[in-house]
Protein backbone atom coordinates (compact mmCIF):
# COMPACT_ATOMS: atom_id res chain seq x y z
CA UNK A 1 0.00 0.00 0.00
CA UNK A 2 1.69 3.39 -0.61
CA UNK A 3 1.38 6.10 1.45
CA UNK A 4 0.93 9.48 0.15
CA UNK A 5 3.37 12.19 -1.10
CA UNK A 6 6.83 10.02 -0.54
CA UNK A 7 9.51 10.38 -3.02
CA UNK A 8 9.73 7.60 -5.46
CA UNK A 9 13.48 6.66 -4.14
CA UNK A 10 11.74 5.54 -0.62
CA UNK A 11 8.90 3.88 -2.58
CA UNK A 12 8.52 0.52 -0.83
CA UNK A 13 5.37 -1.25 -1.79
CA UNK A 14 5.48 -5.16 -0.42
CA UNK A 15 2.92 -6.49 -3.53
CA UNK A 16 4.83 -4.06 -5.88
CA UNK A 17 7.99 -5.30 -4.56
CA UNK A 18 7.15 -8.59 -4.67
CA UNK A 19 5.78 -8.13 -8.41
CA UNK A 20 5.92 -11.48 -10.81
CA UNK A 21 6.81 -8.39 -13.25
CA UNK A 22 9.04 -6.39 -11.04
CA UNK A 23 12.68 -5.87 -12.85
CA UNK A 24 15.09 -8.86 -11.77
CA UNK A 25 18.74 -8.44 -11.43
CA UNK A 26 21.27 -10.14 -13.67
CA UNK A 27 21.85 -12.91 -10.81
CA UNK A 28 18.37 -13.60 -10.19
CA UNK A 29 17.56 -13.82 -13.72
CA UNK A 30 19.83 -16.75 -13.80
CA UNK A 31 18.50 -18.14 -11.15
CA UNK A 32 15.05 -17.77 -12.44
CA UNK A 33 16.45 -19.53 -15.64
CA UNK A 34 17.98 -22.32 -13.59
CA UNK A 35 14.91 -23.60 -11.78
CA UNK A 36 13.09 -23.17 -14.82
CA UNK A 37 15.79 -25.57 -16.48
CA UNK A 38 15.34 -27.64 -13.18
CA UNK A 39 11.85 -28.10 -13.73
CA UNK A 40 11.76 -29.25 -17.88
CA UNK A 41 14.94 -31.63 -16.71
CA UNK A 42 13.32 -33.47 -13.87
CA UNK A 43 9.40 -33.52 -15.21
CA UNK A 44 9.44 -36.81 -15.08
CA UNK A 45 11.23 -37.84 -11.89
CA UNK A 46 9.56 -39.68 -8.95
CA UNK A 47 10.82 -36.32 -6.63
CA UNK A 48 13.69 -33.75 -7.06
CA UNK A 49 14.77 -30.66 -4.80
CA UNK A 50 15.85 -27.15 -5.87
CA UNK A 51 17.20 -25.39 -3.03
CA UNK A 52 17.80 -21.33 -2.74
CA UNK A 53 19.66 -20.06 -0.31
CA UNK A 54 20.78 -16.57 0.56
CA UNK A 55 20.69 -14.47 3.72
CA UNK A 56 17.42 -11.82 4.29
CA UNK A 57 17.18 -9.06 1.70
CA UNK A 58 18.42 -10.91 -1.36
CA UNK A 59 15.72 -11.42 -2.83
CA UNK A 60 14.59 -15.00 -2.81
CA UNK A 61 11.01 -14.81 -2.38
CA UNK A 62 11.01 -12.09 -5.81
CA UNK A 63 12.82 -15.01 -7.66
CA UNK A 64 10.30 -17.24 -6.48
CA UNK A 65 6.89 -15.44 -7.45
CA UNK A 66 8.02 -14.35 -10.84
CA UNK A 67 9.00 -17.95 -11.93
CA UNK A 68 5.49 -19.27 -10.42
CA UNK A 69 3.63 -16.85 -12.13
CA UNK A 70 5.53 -17.86 -15.49
CA UNK A 71 4.65 -21.55 -14.92
CA UNK A 72 1.37 -20.97 -14.01
CA UNK A 73 0.93 -19.00 -16.93
CA UNK A 74 2.20 -21.61 -19.07
CA UNK A 75 -0.06 -24.21 -17.15
CA UNK A 76 -3.19 -22.37 -17.83
CA UNK A 77 -2.31 -21.36 -21.61
CA UNK A 78 -3.50 -23.04 -24.96
CA UNK A 79 -0.02 -23.84 -25.43
CA UNK A 80 0.06 -27.73 -25.55
CA UNK A 81 3.87 -28.07 -26.55
CA UNK A 82 4.76 -26.34 -23.14
CA UNK A 83 6.29 -29.03 -20.81
CA UNK A 84 3.84 -27.09 -17.59
CA UNK A 85 0.92 -27.18 -19.82
CA UNK A 86 -1.90 -28.36 -17.23
CA UNK A 87 0.94 -28.96 -14.97
CA UNK A 88 -0.78 -28.90 -10.92
CA UNK A 89 1.31 -26.16 -9.20
CA UNK A 90 1.02 -24.46 -6.02
CA UNK A 91 3.13 -21.97 -3.44
CA UNK A 92 3.55 -22.66 -0.14
CA UNK A 93 4.20 -20.91 2.79
CA UNK A 94 3.76 -21.03 6.87
CA UNK A 95 3.71 -17.74 7.30
CA UNK A 96 0.09 -16.09 8.06
CA UNK A 97 1.24 -12.19 6.98
CA UNK A 98 3.32 -13.77 4.10
CA UNK A 99 0.15 -15.52 2.50
CA UNK A 100 -1.56 -12.26 2.86
CA UNK A 101 0.74 -10.62 0.44
CA UNK A 102 0.75 -13.61 -2.00
CA UNK A 103 -3.08 -13.44 -2.25
CA UNK A 104 -3.24 -10.14 -2.50
CA UNK A 105 -0.61 -9.55 -5.51
CA UNK A 106 -2.46 -12.69 -7.36
CA UNK A 107 -5.38 -10.56 -7.86
CA UNK A 108 -3.83 -8.79 -10.42
CA UNK A 109 -2.46 -11.73 -12.24
CA UNK A 110 -5.12 -13.91 -14.24
CA UNK A 111 -2.83 -16.42 -14.29
CA UNK A 112 -2.81 -16.85 -10.36
CA UNK A 113 -5.80 -18.12 -8.30
CA UNK A 114 -5.84 -18.14 -4.62
CA UNK A 115 -6.41 -21.00 -4.38
CA UNK A 116 -2.83 -21.60 -5.75
CA UNK A 117 -1.17 -20.83 -1.88
CA UNK A 118 -1.72 -22.08 1.01
CA UNK A 119 -0.18 -22.92 4.26
CA UNK A 120 1.63 -26.18 4.72
CA UNK A 121 -0.24 -27.92 6.76
CA UNK A 122 -3.53 -27.30 5.01
CA UNK A 123 -2.19 -28.44 2.12
CA UNK A 124 -0.60 -31.43 3.44
CA UNK A 125 -4.00 -32.75 4.64
CA UNK A 126 -5.86 -31.82 1.91
CA UNK A 127 -3.33 -33.54 -0.34
CA UNK A 128 -3.38 -36.57 1.87
CA UNK A 129 -7.25 -36.80 1.37
CA UNK A 130 -7.55 -36.69 -2.04
CA UNK A 131 -4.84 -38.91 -2.79
CA UNK A 132 -3.15 -36.61 -5.50
CA UNK A 133 0.04 -35.31 -5.86
CA UNK A 134 1.03 -31.92 -7.11
CA UNK A 135 3.93 -31.34 -10.31
CA UNK A 136 5.53 -28.59 -8.99
CA UNK A 137 5.43 -26.75 -4.89
CA UNK A 138 7.54 -23.54 -4.53
CA UNK A 139 7.56 -23.09 -0.68
CA UNK A 140 8.78 -19.75 0.01
CA UNK A 141 10.35 -19.51 3.88
CA UNK A 142 11.05 -23.36 4.13
CA UNK A 143 13.17 -22.78 7.38
CA UNK A 144 9.64 -22.03 8.83
CA UNK A 145 8.03 -25.72 8.35
CA UNK A 146 7.63 -27.75 10.86
CA UNK A 147 10.39 -30.17 11.72
CA UNK A 148 7.82 -32.36 14.30
CA UNK A 149 3.98 -33.18 14.53
CA UNK A 150 2.05 -30.63 16.22
CA UNK A 151 -1.29 -31.31 17.25
CA UNK A 152 -2.33 -27.44 17.83
CA UNK A 153 -2.00 -26.83 14.46
CA UNK A 154 -3.40 -30.52 13.17
CA UNK A 155 -0.07 -31.94 12.05
CA UNK A 156 0.16 -35.17 12.27
CA UNK A 157 3.87 -36.58 10.40
CA UNK A 158 6.74 -35.76 11.53
CA UNK A 159 8.48 -33.15 8.96
CA UNK A 160 6.82 -30.95 7.00
CA UNK A 161 9.36 -30.32 4.16
CA UNK A 162 9.06 -34.62 3.89
CA UNK A 163 5.63 -34.37 3.27
CA UNK A 164 5.94 -32.07 0.59
CA UNK A 165 8.33 -33.82 -1.25
CA UNK A 166 6.36 -37.06 -1.09
CA UNK A 167 3.13 -35.34 -2.33
CA UNK A 168 5.09 -33.37 -5.73
CA UNK A 169 7.54 -34.27 -8.45
CA UNK A 170 9.54 -31.38 -7.83
CA UNK A 171 10.06 -29.25 -4.64
CA UNK A 172 11.50 -25.72 -5.02
CA UNK A 173 12.26 -24.09 -1.69
CA UNK A 174 13.66 -20.88 -0.21
CA UNK A 175 16.08 -21.67 2.82
CA UNK A 176 18.05 -19.65 5.39
CA UNK A 177 18.75 -21.21 8.44
CA UNK A 178 19.54 -17.74 10.16
CA UNK A 179 15.78 -17.26 10.22
CA UNK A 180 14.82 -20.41 12.15
CA UNK A 181 12.36 -19.08 15.30
CA UNK A 182 11.42 -22.19 17.06
CA UNK A 183 11.59 -25.21 18.69
CA UNK A 184 9.35 -26.72 16.24
CA UNK A 185 11.05 -25.48 13.22
CA UNK A 186 14.23 -26.51 14.75
CA UNK A 187 16.38 -26.49 10.76
CA UNK A 188 19.83 -27.45 10.39
CA UNK A 189 21.88 -27.77 7.51
CA UNK A 190 22.38 -31.43 8.35
CA UNK A 191 18.75 -32.25 8.73
CA UNK A 192 18.26 -30.31 5.33
CA UNK A 193 20.74 -32.31 3.56
CA UNK A 194 19.19 -35.65 5.22
CA UNK A 195 15.90 -34.98 3.64
CA UNK A 196 17.02 -34.64 0.17
CA UNK A 197 19.91 -37.30 0.25
CA UNK A 198 19.68 -39.30 -2.85
CA UNK A 199 17.46 -37.14 -4.67
CA UNK A 200 18.27 -35.04 -7.50
CA UNK A 201 19.00 -31.64 -6.25
CA UNK A 202 20.41 -28.51 -7.03
CA UNK A 203 21.26 -25.53 -5.00
CA UNK A 204 21.69 -21.67 -6.04
CA UNK A 205 22.86 -19.30 -3.64
CA UNK A 206 22.31 -15.47 -3.50
CA UNK A 207 24.46 -13.59 -2.62
CA UNK A 208 23.23 -9.80 -3.54
CA UNK A 209 22.00 -7.82 -1.08
CA UNK A 210 18.85 -5.25 -2.37
CA UNK A 211 17.10 -4.79 0.99
CA UNK A 212 19.70 -2.91 3.20
CA UNK A 213 20.56 0.27 1.53
CA UNK A 214 23.51 0.17 2.87
CA UNK A 215 28.00 0.23 2.81
CA UNK A 216 29.26 -3.00 4.11
CA UNK A 217 30.25 -1.91 7.39
CA UNK A 218 26.57 -1.79 8.60
CA UNK A 219 25.83 -5.51 7.25
CA UNK A 220 29.47 -6.56 9.34
CA UNK A 221 28.13 -5.02 11.69
CA UNK A 222 24.18 -6.84 12.40
CA UNK A 223 26.75 -9.72 11.40
CA UNK A 224 28.76 -9.27 14.10
CA UNK A 225 26.25 -8.54 16.78
CA UNK A 226 24.14 -11.66 15.80
CA UNK A 227 27.50 -13.57 16.79
CA UNK A 228 27.69 -11.63 20.29
CA UNK A 229 30.36 -9.71 19.17
CA UNK A 230 29.84 -5.25 19.38
CA UNK A 231 31.82 -4.22 15.94
CA UNK A 232 33.02 -0.30 15.69
CA UNK A 233 30.04 1.75 14.52
CA UNK A 234 29.74 1.92 10.96
CA UNK A 235 30.64 5.23 9.32
CA UNK A 236 28.12 7.75 8.81
CA UNK A 237 26.84 7.19 5.42
CA UNK A 238 23.07 7.68 3.48
CA UNK A 239 22.15 4.89 5.61
CA UNK A 240 20.82 6.02 8.73
CA UNK A 241 22.58 4.42 11.82
CA UNK A 242 21.76 5.30 15.19
CA UNK A 243 22.17 4.22 18.87
CA UNK A 244 19.18 6.26 21.17
CA UNK A 245 19.52 7.09 24.71
CA UNK A 246 15.37 6.83 25.18
CA UNK A 247 13.47 4.71 23.72
CA UNK A 248 10.69 7.42 23.44
CA UNK A 249 13.05 9.92 21.44
CA UNK A 250 13.59 7.05 19.01
CA UNK A 251 9.92 6.31 18.58
CA UNK A 252 9.59 10.12 17.92
CA UNK A 253 12.28 9.61 15.71
CA UNK A 254 10.38 6.76 13.49
CA UNK A 255 7.35 8.82 13.39
CA UNK A 256 8.81 11.77 11.80
CA UNK A 257 10.88 9.39 9.21
CA UNK A 258 7.35 7.95 8.98
CA UNK A 259 5.30 10.96 8.25
CA UNK A 260 8.27 11.82 5.91
CA UNK A 261 8.88 8.40 4.01
CA UNK A 262 6.46 6.05 5.46
CA UNK A 263 6.55 2.60 6.22
CA UNK A 264 8.62 3.50 9.32
CA UNK A 265 7.67 1.30 12.66
CA UNK A 266 8.98 0.45 16.00
CA UNK A 267 9.79 -3.01 16.30
CA UNK A 268 11.00 -5.17 19.10
CA UNK A 269 13.00 -8.24 20.73
CA UNK A 270 10.00 -10.66 22.31
CA UNK A 271 11.31 -9.83 26.09
CA UNK A 272 7.86 -8.05 26.97
CA UNK A 273 5.01 -10.18 27.45
CA UNK A 274 2.06 -11.42 24.95
CA UNK A 275 -0.85 -13.14 25.26
CA UNK A 276 -3.22 -13.74 22.84
CA UNK A 277 -6.30 -13.54 24.81
CA UNK A 278 -7.71 -10.75 22.85
CA UNK A 279 -6.41 -7.87 25.17
CA UNK A 280 -3.43 -4.87 24.53
CA UNK A 281 0.03 -5.88 25.74
CA UNK A 282 2.50 -3.33 26.19
CA UNK A 283 6.13 -2.50 26.23
CA UNK A 284 7.38 -0.11 28.73
CA UNK A 285 10.64 1.51 28.12
CA UNK A 286 11.44 4.46 30.23
CA UNK A 287 9.04 7.53 29.11
CA UNK A 288 7.92 5.06 26.08
CA UNK A 289 4.49 3.15 26.12
CA UNK A 290 3.62 1.63 23.07
CA UNK A 291 1.30 -1.67 22.75
CA UNK A 292 2.35 -4.75 21.08
CA UNK A 293 1.21 -5.71 17.39
CA UNK A 294 -2.66 -6.86 17.44
CA UNK A 295 -3.70 -10.01 16.22
CA UNK A 296 -5.76 -9.09 13.21
CA UNK A 297 -6.14 -12.58 11.00
CA UNK A 298 -8.55 -10.94 9.26
CA UNK A 299 -7.07 -8.09 8.18
CA UNK A 300 -6.34 -8.02 4.30
CA UNK A 301 -3.08 -5.95 4.34
CA UNK A 302 -0.19 -7.57 6.27
CA UNK A 303 0.89 -5.61 9.44
CA UNK A 304 4.24 -4.01 7.55
CA UNK A 305 1.65 -2.66 5.10
CA UNK A 306 -0.99 -0.97 7.25
CA UNK A 307 -1.11 2.78 8.00
CA UNK A 308 -2.24 2.37 11.56
CA UNK A 309 0.90 0.43 12.77
CA UNK A 310 2.99 2.88 13.47
CA UNK A 311 0.97 3.58 16.99
CA UNK A 312 2.24 -0.46 17.55
CA UNK A 313 5.45 -2.62 18.33
CA UNK A 314 5.95 -5.05 15.82
CA UNK A 315 7.44 -8.45 16.37
CA UNK A 316 10.23 -11.36 14.54
CA UNK A 317 6.42 -12.98 13.60
CA UNK A 318 4.87 -9.65 12.07
CA UNK A 319 7.71 -8.73 9.77
CA UNK A 320 9.89 -11.57 9.06
CA UNK A 321 10.05 -11.65 5.56
CA UNK A 322 9.06 -7.73 5.14
CA UNK A 323 10.93 -4.85 4.14
CA UNK A 324 10.56 -1.10 6.27
CA UNK A 325 11.81 2.23 5.29
CA UNK A 326 13.32 2.70 9.01
CA UNK A 327 12.88 0.44 11.81
CA UNK A 328 13.16 1.35 15.28
CA UNK A 329 14.36 -1.65 16.96
CA UNK A 330 14.08 -1.96 20.57
CA UNK A 331 16.50 -4.65 22.25
CA UNK A 332 14.85 -5.75 25.35
CA UNK A 333 16.09 -7.46 28.47
CA UNK A 334 17.54 -10.44 27.63
CA UNK A 335 19.99 -8.71 25.29
CA UNK A 336 23.37 -7.76 27.69
CA UNK A 337 26.33 -6.26 27.77
CA UNK A 338 29.51 -8.79 28.27
CA UNK A 339 32.18 -6.79 29.80
CA UNK A 340 34.62 -10.13 29.78
CA UNK A 341 34.10 -9.88 25.93
CA UNK A 342 33.19 -6.18 25.09
CA UNK A 343 30.24 -7.92 23.38
CA UNK A 344 27.02 -9.21 24.26
CA UNK A 345 25.69 -12.03 26.11
CA UNK A 346 22.02 -13.48 25.65
CA UNK A 347 19.82 -14.27 28.88
CA UNK A 348 17.40 -16.93 27.62
CA UNK A 349 15.57 -16.92 30.71
CA UNK A 350 14.10 -12.90 29.81
CA UNK A 351 13.00 -14.14 26.48
CA UNK A 352 8.82 -13.98 26.75
CA UNK A 353 8.22 -16.00 23.25
CA UNK A 354 6.90 -19.57 25.12
CA UNK A 355 5.93 -20.86 21.79
CA UNK A 356 9.24 -20.27 20.11
CA UNK A 357 10.33 -23.00 23.36
CA UNK A 358 7.81 -25.21 23.09
CA UNK A 359 8.54 -29.20 22.10
CA UNK A 360 11.64 -29.61 23.33
CA UNK A 361 12.20 -33.06 23.17
CA UNK A 362 14.52 -34.82 21.06
CA UNK A 363 16.66 -31.82 21.37
CA UNK A 364 20.11 -32.64 21.88
CA UNK A 365 21.15 -28.67 22.93
CA UNK A 366 18.33 -27.00 24.15
CA UNK A 367 19.65 -24.18 25.92
CA UNK A 368 22.20 -23.61 22.90
CA UNK A 369 19.21 -24.04 20.66
CA UNK A 370 17.51 -21.26 22.55
CA UNK A 371 20.33 -18.93 22.00
CA UNK A 372 20.55 -19.44 18.93
CA UNK A 373 16.97 -18.76 18.42
CA UNK A 374 17.36 -15.08 19.85
CA UNK A 375 20.09 -14.32 17.61
CA UNK A 376 18.20 -15.60 14.81
CA UNK A 377 15.69 -13.22 15.60
CA UNK A 378 17.74 -10.18 16.30
CA UNK A 379 19.03 -10.93 12.75
CA UNK A 380 15.99 -11.26 11.59
CA UNK A 381 14.63 -7.39 13.00
CA UNK A 382 18.24 -5.84 12.39
CA UNK A 383 17.05 -6.62 8.76
CA UNK A 384 14.35 -5.26 8.32
CA UNK A 385 15.24 -1.86 7.77
CA UNK A 386 15.98 -0.69 3.65
CA UNK A 387 17.54 3.23 4.59
CA UNK A 388 17.68 3.60 8.40
CA UNK A 389 18.01 1.31 11.38
CA UNK A 390 17.56 3.41 14.88
CA UNK A 391 18.56 1.23 18.04
CA UNK A 392 17.22 1.06 22.10
CA UNK A 393 19.15 -1.28 24.40
CA UNK A 394 16.80 -2.25 27.44
CA UNK A 395 19.98 -3.23 29.75
CA UNK A 396 21.88 0.34 30.42
CA UNK A 397 25.42 -1.46 30.29
CA UNK A 398 24.52 -1.86 26.69
CA UNK A 399 23.38 1.21 26.23
CA UNK A 400 26.25 2.88 27.72
CA UNK A 401 28.31 0.95 25.52
CA UNK A 402 26.92 1.51 22.16
CA UNK A 403 26.58 4.99 23.04
CA UNK A 404 30.34 5.24 23.41
CA UNK A 405 30.97 3.71 20.40
CA UNK A 406 28.64 5.96 18.75
CA UNK A 407 30.15 9.40 20.60
CA UNK A 408 33.46 8.15 19.39
CA UNK A 409 32.53 7.43 15.75
CA UNK A 410 30.87 11.09 15.48
CA UNK A 411 33.76 12.69 17.26
CA UNK A 412 36.33 11.52 14.59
Amino acid sequence: MKESGLPDRYENDAAEKLSPEKQLSPEQQDLKNAIKAFCVAHQHDEHAVFLIEGDAGTGKSIVINSIFNEIQSLSRSSDKSSPFWKTDNYLVVNHPEMMKLYKNISESYPALKKKDFERPTTFINRMHKSGKRADIIFVDEAHLLLTKSDKYNHFKQDNHLEELIKLSRITVLVFDEKQVLKFKSCWSQGLLESLVKGLPCQTYHLKTQFRVHANQDVLDWIEGFCQKKILPMPQKQAFDFRVFADAQDLYDAIKKENARYGLSRMIATYDYPYRLDGEDHFIHEGRFTLRWDRSKPDEKLPWAERPDTIDEVGSVYTVQGFDLNYVGLILGPSVLYDPATDGIRIDTSRYEDGAAFAGRDGLQDPEGTKERIMLNAINVLMTRAVHGLFIYASDPALRKRLLQMQASRDAA
